[in-house]
């Protein structure tokens, strides 16, 4: 049951902070007349380090605020919502949810040839054991490698994208995964797409990589179109950005994540 079927309303997109602008970017490529809503829990994150109760909590919070936005559709952005707290959120939510975590298993089982699959992210999403889960829940024979890089998250807001220590850095978590003869790699943290050059460099053209971002958007594109939700006019659509604070280079990392200049940023006191 959908709360308000309106295709012209907005798509809400939420993450613990501001590493879902990568799925707001890849959004705003596949569907450019979409309005969006996304909301950047930044006072309260990282969610990694804290209790189930208290991210379903946290998670609740922010599910109820979007769906008070009248949007059509709710896109969990951030690994560790979408690992613990998926149910709650689709408990409460009249709108279609989707879970990135469910839509790069998806992206790795439709890929993968030899079912030998590596999945990297936070030490909180490998921990929870979420993708794994995800992807033996659509093939139980892929047999599934985990790596934590959590030197990655903060490469990448320092703006180190192309440098030789993230090089270096890529190289020694990957070494073990690739030493496993996986022909896919799921990229299970909003931050790694944009580290997606220098890991499929050392990666090699044949391992495919499966962008969890870029797989939630197709997955959103999909739904919108079996429910009748696709917006239909032909506007520029409006995109409105709601944080919890605005730390010390927001704007900065946030545009380079969005691709664009961020706009319309509103802050949300709690």
């Amino acid at each position: 049951m959908i709360m308000d079927d309106d295709p012209h309303n907005p798509i809400g997109v939420f993450d613990s902070g501001i590493g879902g602008l990568t799925v707001v970017r890849a959004l705003i490529e596949q569907l450019p007349f979409e309005h969006i809503i996304y909301f950047g829990d930044t006072a309260r994150v990282p969610y990694g380090v804290k209790s189930v109760e208290t991210i379903s909590r946290y998670a609740t919070q922010i599910t109820e605020f979007l769906l008070l936005q009248k949007v059509k559709a709710l896109v969990v952005a951030c690994n560790t919502m979408s690992a613990v707290a998926y149910q709650a959120i689709e408990d409460l939510s009249p709108a279609p949810v989707l879970g990135v975590v469910d839509a790069g298993a998806r992206g790795a089982v439709a890929v993968t040839k030899n079912s030998r699959v590596g999945v990297i992210g936070t030490p909180a999403t490998i921990h929870s054991n979420a993708y794994v889960k995800a992807i033996k829940k659509y093939d139980p024979d892929i047999e599934i490698f985990s790596r934590a890089c959590p030197l990655f998250v903060p490469l990448v807001e320092e703006g180190w994208l192309d440098h030789q220590v993230t090089r270096i850095t890529a190289q020694e978590y990957l070494k073990p995964v690739i030493a496993e003869n996986i022909d896919t790699l799921v990229l299970g943290c909003t931050h790694y797409p944009l580290l997606k050059p220098v890991i499929q460099e050392i990666l090699g053209d044949p391992i495919m990589l499966v962008d969890s971002a870029q797989a939630i958007t197709e997955q959103t594109v999909e739904l919108l179109g079996k429910h009748n939700l696709l917006n239909q006019q032909r506007r520029t659509p409006k995109y409105r950005f709601y944080v919890t604070d605005v730390p010390f280079m927001f704007k900065e990392v946030g545009e380079r994540f969005l691709g664009r200049t961020l706009s319309n940023v509103t802050v949300i006191k709690w």
